[in-house]
């Protein structure tokens, strides 16, 4: 049998002009472009298995997103050297491979994580966003208060259903652990809400963006966003905030190597229910 070596990939892009991650028919995405570009170098086929820790929505960002493939070891052994210079040849400039690194065959870039952190950028100066950062800060009209934005923050975190913030997925559940999630105000003036949890459902970090911009507007009270945690469908009530102002900013994994399998075969069991 052939030998195999598994890869860690780091990646970065600016979703912009990407359809999400996730391979599509005639779309632009992040996994079409890698896959395209890996098949380009190596030769088409020989790149298996691209599994990515969190599969991001179009037009969201990410500075650390990472994934990995497998590769026959004679071809990791001739390209080892100068692979990542390559990529970085080919690949368009909102796509980079950041790092390659050889993983152990049991992680998995998906299922050994043990958290997945977002940041949400957003500016209520009167101007609007700067130029420069337009693709990545969500411009609101009106100002926000910060004390507001982190008292309904509060009531967000820990394991709940998150069904009311959720796109439901069949046979898929909405039970999370929200381990992190605060606001705070740069020096710059930008307005950051950093969110980090096991794991989310489908435009989860969005849906809580937009549930706690209503309260830190003042249309809602600081209790609104975790009243609706009693829902078991999604409310539409939650106004889901715009893509772009969205980054995954770092995906976290167990210390030890060594564990990558239980973890992996813990999220399985967690996430993926045996259908009844």
């Amino acid at each position: 049998m052939e030998e195999r070596i598994r890869l860690r990939l780091d990646v970065a892009y600016d979703g912009t002009g990407f359809s999400g991650w996730a391979a599509q028919p005639e779309r632009r995405t992040v996994a079409g472009v890698l896959t395209a570009t890996l098949d380009l170098v190596l030769g088409a086929g020989t790149a298996t298995g691209l599994t990515v820790a969190g599969r991001t929505d179009a037009g969201v960002h990410a500075a650390g997103q990472v994934c990995h493939l497998d590769l026959p070891a004679e071809v990791w052994a001739a390209h080892r050297g100068a692979l990542l210079r390559r990529l970085a040849r080919l690949l368009p400039p909102d796509v980079r491979v950041r790092a390659l690194t050889e993983a152990p065959a049991d992680f998995d870039a998906r299922f050994s994580a043990t958290f997945r952190r977002y940041e949400y950028r957003v500016t209520d100066a009167p101007w609007g966003a700067e130029p420069l950062r337009r693709h990545e800060v969500l411009a609101w009209p009106r100002p926000l208060d910060l004390a507001a934005l982190n008292a309904a923050a509060a009531g967000l975190v820990g394991e709940h259903d998150f069904a009311a913030y959720c796109r439901r997925k069949e046979n898929a559940t909405t039970l999370r652990e929200v381990t992190r999630l605060d606001w705070r105000r740069d020096p710059d003036g930008l307005l950051v809400a950093t969110v980090q949890a096991d794991a989310f459902c489908q435009a989860m970090v969005r849906s809580l963006v937009g549930a706690m911009l209503a309260v830190g507007e003042g249309r809602k009270p600081a209790d609104w966003p975790a009243g609706l945690l009693t829902r078991r469908e999604r409310s539409s009530e939650v106004t889901v905030a715009p893509a772009h102002g969205l980054t995954l900013v770092a995906v976290g994994y167990p210390d030890d190597p060594a564990e990558y399998a239980r973890r992996a075969d813990l999220t399985r069991r967690l996430r993926v229910p045996t259908a009844s």
